[in-house]
């Protein structure tokens, strides 16, 4: 799995409701949501045409205060030697590196700015999966399909993660005021951006999902089944249309998909 290095790999969202998050994401996003093998620990598993795609796990198992989020994870060849040069470039380890049985070696880290993310070394397979059942997957309906960083120095983010995971810069859109919209890469192939901090209050990692559909279509859904958009429909080069918004418990993140 080495050839993965670099590749978002697990999407976990981290939830004050877990069975009202079931409730709200499975008609969104066409997953079906069901339990893990994980003895002693409530862990779901959404799946997507039977692959499974994210984890639902309660916020109890976090520190106090954790507010309901998606963590991003991503592939990587070494977990110990990625943490420790996360460490080394400024960045903090705050959970593991520890093994989760049958999937891997995995840590929580943050990086210089505070954005939490996730890293997985993958345990190795007798048979390796097509990467059509991965949870990364930009040309899937309900699969990651484009990250998106919002920093208080996006150039420095760009530098860390370049160094973590040999992501390569893209193009760079100007977006006025706030700065340019910096396009990273991964093999050449576009895979998120990075930007000011703008209306977030804290650095963070934003996930965005392939839509199920019109993206007009979803942000109905959304809305009416008590999360909030707070941007979109919007156009954006590809062409493409996005929206962003946040699910009933507060958790963040957007969907994007080629018709409004």
């Amino acid at each position: 799995m080495e050839q993965y290095h670099g590749q978002p790999c697990w999407f976990e969202l981290s939830t004050s409701d877990v069975d009202a998050a079931k409730a709200f994401y499975e008609p969104l996003m066409g997953w079906t949501v069901g339990a893990s093998e994980m003895p002693d620990f409530d862990y779901r598993l959404a799946r997507h045409g039977g692959d499974a795609v994210a984890g639902f796990m309660s916020l109890a198992a976090l520190p106090p205060g954790t507010p309901p989020n998606w963590l991003t994870y991503i592939a990587v060849k070494n977990a110990d030697e990625t943490a420790r040069l996360a460490v080394e470039k400024g960045g903090k380890v705050t959970k593991g590196p520890d093994d989760i049985p049958g999937t891997g070696r995995f840590a929580v880290l943050t990086d210089p700015q505070g954005a939490y993310f996730g890293i997985l070394q993958p345990a190795p397979m007798e048979r390796e999966p097509s990467p059509d059942q991965f949870a990364w997957n930009q040309q899937k309906a309900g699969r990651g399909n484009w990250l998106e960083l919002m920093s208080t120095d996006p150039k420095a983010g760009f530098d860390f993660y370049a160094a973590l995971f040999g992501w390569t810069k893209g193009t760079a859109m100007p977006m006025g005021e706030a700065g340019d919209y910096q396009i990273f890469e991964r093999n050449g192939t576009q895979i998120g951006g990075m930007m000011a901090l703008g209306d977030s209050p804290v650095p963070n990692w934003l996930p965005y999902f392939g839509a199920d559909g019109k993206v007009s279509d979803m942000v109905a859904r959304i809305d009416g089944s008590g999360g909030h958009v707070h941007a979109g429909p919007m156009e954006v080069p590809g062409p493409a249309w996005i929206a962003v918004g946040h699910d009933p418990q507060g958790a963040w993140f957007a969907v994007v998909g080629g018709e409004r």
